[in-house]
Parts: C-alpha cells; structure tokens; sequence
C-alpha cells in the first residue's frame, strides 16, 4: 500500500518527466509506473514530435518499459502516475494491461477518458476497471501545461508580428 508520501514522490517523478518533455519541445506531460512493492518500472515523457508519432504518449511510453522490465504484458496491482488524464487511447492500454490504480494531476476537458469527456474505466462490458484518483497535484500540472501553451502563444504572435514587420520595410 503506497502512503500519501509516495505518492506524492511518484508523481513529482512524473512531472520530471513533463519537464523532460517541455525541455524538447513536446508538451509537458509525464508518466511514472509503480510495482505493488513501490519500485519504478516505467517511465515517460510526451514524444509525438520527437519520433512523428500519434501513439508516443507518456502513458504508453511508460507501460510499454514496465512490461519490458516485468517480462510480462499484465501490470496486476501496478500504479500508474500522469500528469494529465489519460486520454481514450491510453485508458485502453492501461485497462488492456491490468494497471490497479491511476493517479492524475490536471482534467483534460477536451480529450480525459477517465471522467472529463468519458470514463472508460467504469464501462461494465470491459473486464478490467482501474481506480482513477483525480487531482493529485492537480494545479501544478494544470499549471505546468498552461504555461507551455502561453509560450508557444507568445512565439507564434512574435513570429507573425516580425513577419509583418520584416513586410512593411
């Protein structure tokens, strides 16, 4: 049983990991996967960008290493730690490989696949329903995603004041 400190250090590890992101230019968000004996088994970081691919979230990067490291697809009694909550792609990779719990930080009201827009992890038909815990966190991460897109805001309305300048010499 993880303790409200572990918990809180999981998830400081996964906002590392969005830090990690941010610095490359991806948006920041970051996922940290927890063994039932409180060991760290996957981590990851936004990377659509970096490799041009649509399925690089962190979640899935992060499972993928756990299954890696177990030597097995099923993650039974696993914790999983997101930054954001996971979107419907990646509640079906958690749901498909028996993560126990998800701790999130910041609601996505636009894409959330665990309460925001849809749950997926209360549909009865599935045979597999991981707990959402919502909030842990909750306005550093929320905080962390504004600012990035304040300054990709910023970038673009210089870019266009320059262009507009460089037209008018």
């Amino acid at each position: 049983m993880l303790s409200s400190d572990d918990k809180k250090k999981y998830m400081q590890l996964a906002m590392d990991q969005a830090k990690i992101a941010e610095q490359q230019g991806e948006v920041p968000i970051g996922a940290v996967i927890v063994d039932p004996d409180g060991k760290v088994i996957g981590t990851g970081y936004n990377r659509r960008e970096l490799d041009e691919d649509s399925t690089q979230h962190a979640e899935m990067i992060a499972i993928k290493e756990a299954c890696k490291n177990l030597g097995m697809w099923r993650l039974i009694d696993c914790s999983l730690f997101v930054t954001l909550e996971p979107c419907p792609m990646c509640a079906g990779a958690i749901i498909n490989s028996r993560i126990k719990d998800v701790y999130f930080g910041a609601l996505d009201p636009k894409a959330g696949a665990c309460g925001s827009v849809v749950d997926l992890f209360t549909v009865d038909k599935f045979n597999h329903h991981p707990r959402a815990i919502r909030g842990l966190y909750r306005d550093q991460c929320a905080q962390m995603l504004k600012d990035f897109f304040r300054g990709i805001r910023e970038k673009q309305k210089a870019a266009k004041e320059a262009k507009k300048q460089a037209e008018n010499n």
